[in-house]
Protein backbone atom coordinates (compact mmCIF):
# COMPACT_ATOMS: atom_id res chain seq x y z
CA UNK A 1 0.00 0.00 0.00
CA UNK A 2 1.43 3.57 -1.13
CA UNK A 3 1.90 6.00 1.65
CA UNK A 4 1.46 9.01 -0.79
CA UNK A 5 -0.51 11.47 0.23
CA UNK A 6 -3.06 13.05 -2.14
CA UNK A 7 -4.96 16.24 -1.21
CA UNK A 8 -8.51 16.50 -3.37
CA UNK A 9 -10.19 19.99 -3.12
CA UNK A 10 -13.74 19.84 -4.28
CA UNK A 11 -15.92 16.73 -3.92
CA UNK A 12 -18.58 17.28 -6.45
CA UNK A 13 -19.45 14.38 -8.92
CA UNK A 14 -15.18 14.61 -10.09
CA UNK A 15 -13.97 15.44 -6.96
CA UNK A 16 -15.94 12.73 -5.50
CA UNK A 17 -14.70 9.85 -8.38
CA UNK A 18 -11.00 11.09 -7.78
CA UNK A 19 -11.62 10.41 -3.96
CA UNK A 20 -13.16 7.22 -4.73
CA UNK A 21 -10.52 6.09 -6.96
CA UNK A 22 -7.56 6.98 -5.11
CA UNK A 23 -8.50 5.78 -1.66
CA UNK A 24 -8.96 2.17 -3.39
CA UNK A 25 -5.84 2.16 -5.08
CA UNK A 26 -4.23 2.71 -1.00
CA UNK A 27 -3.60 6.41 -1.16
CA UNK A 28 -4.03 8.39 1.52
CA UNK A 29 -6.30 11.28 0.50
CA UNK A 30 -7.00 14.79 2.13
CA UNK A 31 -10.53 15.53 0.77
CA UNK A 32 -10.83 19.76 1.54
CA UNK A 33 -14.32 21.44 1.03
CA UNK A 34 -15.72 24.21 2.65
CA UNK A 35 -18.13 22.67 4.19
CA UNK A 36 -16.29 19.14 5.31
CA UNK A 37 -18.03 17.00 2.61
CA UNK A 38 -16.35 14.22 0.61
CA UNK A 39 -16.89 10.31 0.71
CA UNK A 40 -16.28 8.24 3.60
CA UNK A 41 -13.96 6.09 3.12
CA UNK A 42 -11.30 4.53 4.82
CA UNK A 43 -7.82 6.58 4.48
CA UNK A 44 -9.61 9.49 3.87
CA UNK A 45 -9.37 12.68 5.27
CA UNK A 46 -12.15 15.30 5.51
CA UNK A 47 -11.48 19.01 5.88
CA UNK A 48 -13.50 22.02 6.74
CA UNK A 49 -11.34 24.53 4.59
CA UNK A 50 -11.85 27.53 2.91
CA UNK A 51 -9.90 26.77 -0.59
CA UNK A 52 -9.09 30.58 -1.03
CA UNK A 53 -7.46 30.95 1.78
CA UNK A 54 -3.87 30.31 0.64
CA UNK A 55 -1.98 29.79 4.23
CA UNK A 56 -4.47 27.13 5.04
CA UNK A 57 -4.32 25.32 1.98
CA UNK A 58 -0.51 25.52 2.18
CA UNK A 59 -1.16 23.51 5.35
CA UNK A 60 -2.79 20.83 4.11
CA UNK A 61 -0.75 20.24 1.10
CA UNK A 62 2.29 19.50 2.86
CA UNK A 63 3.84 16.33 2.23
CA UNK A 64 1.46 15.86 -0.84
CA UNK A 65 2.66 14.34 -3.94
CA UNK A 66 -0.26 15.70 -6.05
CA UNK A 67 -3.12 18.55 -5.46
CA UNK A 68 -6.41 17.89 -7.37
CA UNK A 69 -8.00 21.17 -8.42
CA UNK A 70 -11.75 19.86 -8.70
CA UNK A 71 -13.30 23.08 -7.34
CA UNK A 72 -17.02 24.13 -8.72
CA UNK A 73 -17.77 27.83 -8.03
CA UNK A 74 -21.39 28.66 -9.05
CA UNK A 75 -21.57 29.18 -12.63
CA UNK A 76 -22.40 32.71 -12.60
CA UNK A 77 -19.93 34.00 -9.81
CA UNK A 78 -16.71 32.49 -11.41
CA UNK A 79 -15.22 35.93 -12.18
CA UNK A 80 -15.22 36.63 -7.91
CA UNK A 81 -14.43 33.08 -6.82
CA UNK A 82 -12.02 31.42 -9.03
CA UNK A 83 -9.07 33.94 -8.54
CA UNK A 84 -8.58 33.74 -4.55
CA UNK A 85 -8.95 29.61 -5.28
CA UNK A 86 -6.99 29.69 -7.73
CA UNK A 87 -3.67 31.99 -6.42
CA UNK A 88 -4.86 29.62 -3.10
CA UNK A 89 -4.46 26.14 -5.16
CA UNK A 90 -0.59 27.73 -6.73
CA UNK A 91 0.27 28.82 -3.80
CA UNK A 92 -0.15 25.30 -2.13
CA UNK A 93 1.83 23.85 -5.44
CA UNK A 94 4.51 26.29 -4.94
CA UNK A 95 5.22 25.35 -1.06
CA UNK A 96 4.69 21.78 -1.21
CA UNK A 97 6.27 21.00 -4.12
CA UNK A 98 3.16 18.32 -5.44
CA UNK A 99 1.84 18.34 -8.90
CA UNK A 100 -1.19 20.42 -9.66
CA UNK A 101 -3.89 19.09 -11.80
CA UNK A 102 -6.39 20.89 -12.75
CA UNK A 103 -9.98 19.99 -13.76
CA UNK A 104 -10.81 22.18 -16.45
CA UNK A 105 -13.26 22.31 -19.72
CA UNK A 106 -12.84 23.64 -22.95
CA UNK A 107 -14.20 26.97 -22.95
CA UNK A 108 -10.80 28.32 -23.54
CA UNK A 109 -11.06 27.96 -27.14
CA UNK A 110 -14.14 29.65 -27.94
CA UNK A 111 -16.20 29.02 -31.18
CA UNK A 112 -14.48 26.48 -33.36
CA UNK A 113 -14.96 25.27 -36.79
CA UNK A 114 -13.31 21.82 -36.37
CA UNK A 115 -12.73 19.20 -33.38
CA UNK A 116 -10.58 20.51 -30.95
CA UNK A 117 -7.33 19.82 -30.34
CA UNK A 118 -5.13 20.91 -27.21
CA UNK A 119 -3.53 22.81 -29.83
CA UNK A 120 -6.33 24.84 -30.55
CA UNK A 121 -5.77 28.47 -29.82
CA UNK A 122 -7.65 30.02 -26.49
CA UNK A 123 -9.21 32.73 -28.22
CA UNK A 124 -12.35 32.96 -26.30
CA UNK A 125 -13.45 36.07 -24.93
CA UNK A 126 -16.04 35.42 -22.69
CA UNK A 127 -15.99 36.33 -19.54
CA UNK A 128 -15.98 32.72 -17.66
CA UNK A 129 -13.71 31.37 -20.95
CA UNK A 130 -11.36 34.42 -19.39
CA UNK A 131 -11.24 33.10 -16.06
CA UNK A 132 -10.17 29.57 -16.81
CA UNK A 133 -7.70 31.27 -19.85
CA UNK A 134 -6.29 33.02 -17.31
CA UNK A 135 -5.94 30.24 -14.71
CA UNK A 136 -3.82 28.18 -16.86
CA UNK A 137 -1.45 30.74 -18.19
CA UNK A 138 -0.54 31.50 -14.70
CA UNK A 139 0.19 27.63 -13.42
CA UNK A 140 1.59 27.42 -16.82
CA UNK A 141 4.11 30.23 -16.47
CA UNK A 142 4.85 29.57 -12.49
CA UNK A 143 5.86 25.92 -14.19
CA UNK A 144 7.94 27.16 -16.54
CA UNK A 145 9.73 29.15 -13.99
CA UNK A 146 10.36 26.09 -12.45
CA UNK A 147 8.30 27.14 -9.45
CA UNK A 148 5.61 24.72 -9.42
CA UNK A 149 4.91 21.58 -11.11
CA UNK A 150 1.51 21.59 -13.17
CA UNK A 151 -1.29 19.95 -15.75
CA UNK A 152 -4.48 20.35 -16.68
CA UNK A 153 -7.73 17.89 -18.13
CA UNK A 154 -10.07 19.52 -20.24
CA UNK A 155 -13.32 17.89 -20.83
CA UNK A 156 -16.87 18.80 -22.56
CA UNK A 157 -19.81 18.90 -21.18
CA UNK A 158 -20.10 16.06 -18.50
CA UNK A 159 -22.38 12.42 -18.65
CA UNK A 160 -22.48 10.75 -15.58
CA UNK A 161 -24.36 9.85 -12.19
CA UNK A 162 -24.54 13.38 -10.13
CA UNK A 163 -23.13 15.32 -12.57
CA UNK A 164 -24.01 18.92 -13.68
CA UNK A 165 -25.28 18.02 -16.93
CA UNK A 166 -26.89 18.70 -20.33
CA UNK A 167 -28.50 15.63 -20.12
CA UNK A 168 -28.64 15.32 -16.39
CA UNK A 169 -31.45 16.05 -13.85
CA UNK A 170 -33.70 17.72 -16.26
CA UNK A 171 -33.89 14.72 -18.55
CA UNK A 172 -32.93 11.18 -17.71
CA UNK A 173 -35.80 11.47 -14.93
CA UNK A 174 -38.22 12.04 -17.98
CA UNK A 175 -36.69 9.52 -20.12
CA UNK A 176 -37.20 7.05 -16.79
CA UNK A 177 -40.49 8.26 -16.69
CA UNK A 178 -41.75 7.55 -20.19
CA UNK A 179 -42.14 11.50 -20.62
CA UNK A 180 -40.96 13.71 -23.69
CA UNK A 181 -37.71 15.07 -23.19
CA UNK A 182 -37.03 19.09 -23.90
CA UNK A 183 -33.13 19.89 -24.02
CA UNK A 184 -30.77 23.15 -24.56
CA UNK A 185 -29.96 24.04 -27.49
CA UNK A 186 -30.12 22.52 -30.84
CA UNK A 187 -30.72 18.36 -30.16
CA UNK A 188 -29.86 17.46 -33.99
CA UNK A 189 -25.83 18.88 -34.05
CA UNK A 190 -22.74 16.40 -32.71
CA UNK A 191 -21.46 17.03 -29.22
CA UNK A 192 -18.75 15.17 -27.40
CA UNK A 193 -20.06 14.27 -23.39
CA UNK A 194 -17.56 13.57 -20.94
CA UNK A 195 -18.09 10.61 -18.67
CA UNK A 196 -17.05 11.54 -15.21
CA UNK A 197 -15.34 9.24 -14.11
CA UNK A 198 -12.90 9.19 -17.18
CA UNK A 199 -11.88 12.77 -16.15
CA UNK A 200 -10.92 11.62 -12.56
CA UNK A 201 -8.78 8.50 -14.23
CA UNK A 202 -7.41 11.61 -16.47
CA UNK A 203 -6.63 13.75 -13.90
CA UNK A 204 -4.89 11.29 -11.62
CA UNK A 205 -3.32 9.68 -14.58
CA UNK A 206 -1.66 13.19 -15.56
CA UNK A 207 -1.36 13.98 -11.49
CA UNK A 208 1.59 10.93 -11.46
CA UNK A 209 2.93 11.20 -14.80
CA UNK A 210 6.14 12.96 -15.62
CA UNK A 211 5.01 13.20 -19.53
CA UNK A 212 2.04 15.19 -18.87
CA UNK A 213 3.59 18.10 -16.81
CA UNK A 214 3.35 21.48 -18.31
CA UNK A 215 0.37 20.71 -20.88
CA UNK A 216 -2.95 20.35 -21.00
CA UNK A 217 -4.26 17.62 -22.25
CA UNK A 218 -8.37 16.49 -23.47
CA UNK A 219 -10.34 14.01 -21.60
CA UNK A 220 -10.49 10.72 -23.95
CA UNK A 221 -14.19 10.67 -24.35
CA UNK A 222 -16.09 8.25 -26.40
CA UNK A 223 -19.71 9.70 -26.24
CA UNK A 224 -20.03 12.14 -29.53
CA UNK A 225 -23.14 12.07 -30.72
CA UNK A 226 -26.17 14.61 -31.00
CA UNK A 227 -28.65 15.27 -27.98
CA UNK A 228 -31.30 13.39 -29.89
CA UNK A 229 -29.58 9.86 -30.61
CA UNK A 230 -27.98 10.20 -26.52
CA UNK A 231 -31.63 10.38 -25.12
CA UNK A 232 -32.36 7.77 -27.78
CA UNK A 233 -29.44 5.70 -26.94
CA UNK A 234 -29.99 5.80 -22.65
CA UNK A 235 -34.35 5.38 -23.18
CA UNK A 236 -32.59 1.90 -25.26
CA UNK A 237 -30.32 1.07 -22.16
CA UNK A 238 -33.26 2.04 -19.79
CA UNK A 239 -35.51 -0.28 -21.54
CA UNK A 240 -38.16 2.36 -22.18
CA UNK A 241 -39.96 3.81 -25.50
CA UNK A 242 -37.99 6.31 -27.35
CA UNK A 243 -38.87 9.95 -26.32
CA UNK A 244 -39.99 12.85 -28.41
CA UNK A 245 -37.33 15.13 -27.30
CA UNK A 246 -37.48 18.97 -28.38
CA UNK A 247 -35.23 22.08 -28.13
CA UNK A 248 -36.11 24.52 -24.79
CA UNK A 249 -37.64 27.37 -26.41
CA UNK A 250 -35.05 30.33 -26.02
CA UNK A 251 -37.82 32.93 -24.50
CA UNK A 252 -38.07 30.20 -21.42
CA UNK A 253 -34.57 29.87 -21.26
CA UNK A 254 -34.89 33.66 -21.11
CA UNK A 255 -37.80 33.85 -18.23
CA UNK A 256 -35.68 31.10 -16.28
CA UNK A 257 -32.69 33.16 -16.28
CA UNK A 258 -34.41 35.96 -14.64
CA UNK A 259 -35.10 34.40 -11.29
CA UNK A 260 -31.68 31.55 -11.78
CA UNK A 261 -28.50 32.97 -12.36
CA UNK A 262 -26.91 29.98 -13.67
CA UNK A 263 -29.36 29.85 -16.57
CA UNK A 264 -28.66 33.47 -17.52
CA UNK A 265 -25.00 32.39 -17.93
CA UNK A 266 -25.93 30.11 -20.59
CA UNK A 267 -25.87 32.82 -23.42
CA UNK A 268 -22.08 33.10 -23.04
CA UNK A 269 -21.32 29.54 -24.14
CA UNK A 270 -24.82 29.26 -26.71
CA UNK A 271 -22.65 28.45 -29.14
CA UNK A 272 -21.45 25.24 -27.79
CA UNK A 273 -25.05 23.54 -28.25
CA UNK A 274 -26.16 25.33 -31.68
CA UNK A 275 -23.18 24.05 -33.51
CA UNK A 276 -21.25 20.79 -33.91
CA UNK A 277 -19.20 20.49 -30.84
CA UNK A 278 -16.82 17.78 -30.66
CA UNK A 279 -13.64 17.23 -29.32
CA UNK A 280 -10.52 15.25 -30.00
CA UNK A 281 -8.44 13.30 -27.12
CA UNK A 282 -6.01 11.27 -29.37
CA UNK A 283 -3.10 13.06 -27.41
CA UNK A 284 -4.13 12.01 -24.55
CA UNK A 285 -4.52 8.59 -26.16
CA UNK A 286 -1.99 7.91 -27.86
CA UNK A 287 1.20 9.41 -25.66
CA UNK A 288 -0.57 8.59 -22.00
CA UNK A 289 -2.21 5.54 -22.51
CA UNK A 290 -5.58 6.74 -21.50
CA UNK A 291 -8.65 5.17 -23.16
CA UNK A 292 -12.03 6.96 -22.94
CA UNK A 293 -14.64 3.53 -21.16
CA UNK A 294 -17.02 2.69 -23.73
CA UNK A 295 -20.47 4.14 -24.24
CA UNK A 296 -22.87 1.49 -23.67
CA UNK A 297 -20.82 1.18 -19.89
CA UNK A 298 -21.29 4.84 -19.71
CA UNK A 299 -24.73 4.37 -20.88
CA UNK A 300 -25.44 1.82 -18.18
CA UNK A 301 -23.63 3.63 -15.06
CA UNK A 302 -25.96 6.71 -15.99
CA UNK A 303 -29.17 4.86 -15.93
CA UNK A 304 -28.51 2.71 -12.77
CA UNK A 305 -26.70 5.87 -11.10
CA UNK A 306 -30.45 7.49 -11.55
CA UNK A 307 -32.89 4.52 -10.91
CA UNK A 308 -30.32 3.60 -7.69
CA UNK A 309 -30.52 8.05 -6.46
Amino acid sequence: MSSSKHVVVGSGAIGSAVVRKLAAAGKKVVVVTRSGSGPELANVQRVAADAGNAARLCELANGADVIYNCVNPQYHRWPTDWPPVARALLAAAESSGAVLSTCSNLYGYGPVNAPMTENTALAATGTKAKVRIQMWQEALELHNAGRIRATEARGSDYIGPGAQSLLGDMVIPRILAGKSVRVVGNPDVEHTFTFTEDMATTLIAIGSDPRALGRAWHVPSSLSMTQRQTVNALAATAGVATPRVSSVPPFVLSAMGLFNPQIREFKETDYQRERTYVMDSTAAQNELGLTPTPVAKVLVAVIDGYRAS
